[in-house]
Order: structure tokens, then sequence, then C-alpha cells
């Protein structure tokens, strides 16, 4: 069973990867998030892989100052956040519950809240190509 979870996990990290090389050319899509949900699902399914990864022009070019400064560009935090709201509108004009209404909008507000005053805002240099 504990294969099996592990081999999940590498699975699921090769499609985000695969997404997030996308969102590198496609600006629809983005990059930052995806290549991050790569990342942790290769620490939960295989040392060797994530350790593959750490070593990719990929990962270093797009994360590695991500994962140690914990900040980004205004552009990247807008367009994962215009991006998430996209995705939230759906539901949200679809479904009729006043309750689950109320429940995205809370997690567009704390969204909001999260980027801005726990992910460091940071100006000139790139960690992605700003997608």
């Amino acid at each position: 069973m504990k294969k099996l979870v592990k081999f999940i996990y590498i699975v699921v990290g090769f499609i985000a990867l695969g997404f997030g090389l996308v969102g590198i050319v496609l600006p629809v899509l983005p990059t930052t998030p995806l290549l991050l949900l790569a990342s942790f699902c290769f620490v939960k399914g295989s040392e060797r892989f994530e350790l593959w990864f750490k070593g990719t022009a990929i990962y270093k070019h797009h994360l590695e100052s991500f994962v140690m400064e914990r900040a980004m560009t205004l552009k990247q935090k807008m367009t994962i956040l215009l991006f998430a709201d996209a995705m939230i509108a759906i539901p949200f004009f679809i479904v009729d519950s006043l309750l689950l209404k109320a429940t995205l909008i809370l997690i567009v507000v704390y969204k909001y809240y999260y980027f801005f005053t726990k992910i460091k805002t940071i100006k000139g240099k790139t960690l992605s190509s700003d997608s």
C-alpha cells in the first residue's frame, strides 16, 4: 500500500511538472504553484526524484529563490491570485447556497491576506518567468 501511495505522488508530481512547464510558456497557468506541487509530490514520493528535481535548471530558475526567501514578484502573486479567483468564481456563480458563497468569499479574502502579509513581495529579479 505504501508503495502505491508513493507511486501516486510521483505520478502527480510529473503531471504538475508538465503543467508547470506549460505554464512557463502560457501565462494562464501559474508556474510557481504547479512546480511547488511537483516538488512536494516528489518529496513525498521518492528521495531520488526529489534530488533529481532539485538539481534541474527548472527548479533552480523558478523555485529555488522562492523556497529560500519566501518571496515573489507582484506580477507572480497577481497571476496566481487571479487564476485562483477565476477557479473560485465558477462554483460561486453556479451554486445557490448562501453558506457556500460566504465560505468562498472568506477563502478569497484569506488568500489575499496570506499572499500580501506572509509572502514577501520583491522587485527587480524574477523568481519564475512571471507566470
